[in-house]
């Protein structure tokens, strides 16, 4: 009888750690989608007509709200499921690294552009005096996949790995993941927005690229936000991620001014701008960095008498640190060394 209470107890505590572990958006987003889901159930409403992503009656009865409620609900059960399970990991990587004020507002433009995107698509598909796909105009698309496919080619572009693994059977390179997983789901499922997954494609590419700079506002307009004081309840959560939190090592594509008095048509002055928009990553520090805290933090080091065999600590050097505290005249017997701090890139 006490094997079978063991790993009972085991189980909860193994699924009550990872549930911990997640990020506080990220969590957000999976219980509002599971909530939605049971809700939906139990009411037995399943016609998603009024809430779905429909071209045709965004364009004629302009109803942006459905750029929004689309990726909120689901289904079924298995796509909920499938959704969701493939946003924890990603998410929490992206909110570790942007922040949980930040990856928001990413979530709010990716859904933004996305739908902007499908919209254009759509439009030339049914409207073209060539040949019309009117089906393109009435499809009635929901889920959060849309938004998993930006952020699987924005967490690829971070990685800076060269290859994926699709479903652990085969590997594929980085650059094409996406597009591979875009295939494999069309070939394998049925009923699939294939639209609604390339424009997410598309929306992911355009920000690792730089394009969106000009729509993410600076770390201040974040810092601005944490420290309202409306937020003080989210902030004192465990699991909240603050802007500065993030790992400054892992550089992400976000708009900055900088060198404004000079001039913006030169060539010089233009290339420079095009290449601080491009997504870069510094190596240096990246592999002696511990994962499990992300960012930089302050090291403590201590200078050695220089007689001194190596391996061998000094017995007085506690007492001459609190001597050498109120002596400025002898600090260089201890050294305090600190790097930056991380900053919201």
């Amino acid at each position: 009888m006490r094997p079978n209470i063991v790993t009972e107890a085991g189980v909860q505590t193994r699924v009550n750690q990872w549930w911990n572990a997640i990020p506080f958006l990220t969590s957000s987003v999976v219980v509002v989608c599971g909530l939605i889901y049971l809700i939906c159930l139990l009411t037995g409403y399943d016609s998603f007509y009024e809430v779905c992503f429909l071209p045709s009656a965004i364009i004629s009865r302009f109803q942006v709200y459905r750029f929004y409620t689309a990726i909120i609900f689901h289904g079924s059960l298995l796509h909920v499921l499938f959704n969701m399970m493939a946003l924890v990991p990603m998410g929490s990587e992206l909110e570790r690294i942007m922040g949980s004020v930040r990856l928001l507002y990413l979530t709010f433009l990716l859904a933004t552009t996305n739908a902007i995107l499908h919209l254009l698509i759509a439009s030339l598909a049914g409207y073209n005096p060539f040949y019309q796909y009117d089906h393109l105009m009435n499809e009635c698309a929901i889920g959060f996949s849309g938004i998993l496919f930006s952020m699987i080619v924005i967490e690829t572009s971070l990685s800076g790995v060269t290859s994926r693994s699709v479903f652990g059977l085969f590997n594929v390179p980085a650059k094409l993941y996406p597009w591979i997983l875009l295939i494999v789901f069309q070939l394998l499922m049925t009923n699939v927005s294939l639209l609604g997954h390339l424009c997410g494609i598309l929306s992911g590419f355009s920000y690792s690229y730089g394009l969106f700079n000009f729509l993410m506002p600076g770390s201040s307009f974040f810092t601005t936000i944490e420290s309202a004081s409306w937020m003080s309840s989210f902030i004192r959560r465990p699991k909240f991620i603050m802007c500065t939190g993030g790992n400054s090592s892992s550089y992400i594509p976000t708009y900055s001014v900088q060198n404004t008095t000079s001039s913006g048509f030169s060539t010089g002055n233009a290339w420079r701008s095009l290449s601080s928009w491009l997504p870069q990553r510094e190596a240096s520090n990246q592999s002696s960095e511990d994962s499990r805290f992300p960012g930089r933090g302050r090291t403590l080091s201590t200078a050695r008498d220089p007689t001194a065999p190596t391996g061998e600590t000094d017995p007085n050097l506690h007492a001459r640190l609190l001597e050498d505290s109120s002596s400025p005249d002898r600090l260089s017997d201890a050294t305090v060394t600190t790097t930056a701090e991380p900053r919201c890139q």
